[in-house]
């Protein structure tokens, strides 16, 4: 016995491995495994990384700082930024309160003014015919502008003076009416179209010309 020498003994592990092969062939896929999640992972991580840097950032919409008008209104300063592939809404806020338009006149064209000639178709001049010691002879000269037969009626004025009589020249005769200051005289028969009469009259103790001279209101010409 003591002439026989013993075989070395072999350990535990080493005899389960190499009796077991397929022990080192599932290490080896649980390995290959683990591998594959951590790679998979890491392509996850890099494409949600890439996502991030290729999604547009969201515009911020921004209040527009608002700015009060005279009116009393507030408008609004600046427009927001509009978001990609919208059009902005253009709004225009009202600064005042609008003002009606003053209405024209019928037919479209400006109101007429009245002139002299349609107010009073006839017209007069005056003049003095005659002077002499004491007084003068004075006349207008009466003319109807119109298209149609026209009386008339001439109103003059001579302070402290006398009207010793008035008449028409080559026509038949109107009213005379003696005033404080002067007299009216009023047609006794119309005028013609185109026509034309003189008025005479004799003062005395006044100025050849008169403080006032009208014919249907309008002022006599010459004075």
């Amino acid at each position: 016995m003591f002439g026989t020498r013993r075989a070395p003994r072999r350990s535990f592990g080493a005899t389960a491995i190499a009796s077991s092969p397929w022990i080192v062939v599932s290490i080896g896929v649980i390995v290959m495994v683990v591998l594959l999640f951590v790679a998979l992972g890491a392509y996850r991580e890099r494409d949600r990384g890439a996502d991030a840097r290729l999604e547009p950032p969201v515009p911020t919409a921004v209040l527009p700082e608002l700015s009060t008008s005279p009116t009393g209104r507030a408008v609004p300063t600046s427009a927001p930024p509009a978001r990609p592939g919208l059009s902005p809404r253009t709004s225009v806020l009202p600064t005042g309160q609008a003002t009606p338009a003053r209405p024209s006149p019928a037919g479209g064209g400006p109101a007429p003014t009245p002139s002299a000639s349609s107010a009073a178709p006839v017209t007069g001049r005056y003049a003095v015919a005659t002077s002499f010691d004491g007084g003068f002879v004075g006349e207008v000269r009466l003319t109807n502008g119109s298209r149609t037969d026209r009386g008339w009626t001439a109103r003059l004025a001579f302070p402290g003076g006398r009207v010793v009589t008035a008449w028409v020249e080559g026509a038949p005769q109107g009213t005379l009416t003696r005033t404080d200051d002067g007299f009216t005289y009023r047609s006794g028969v119309d005028i013609a179209p185109g026509g034309s009469a003189t008025l005479r009259f004799h003062i005395e103790q006044a100025d050849s010309r008169p403080a006032s001279c009208t014919v249907d209101g309008v002022e006599c010409s010459g004075l």
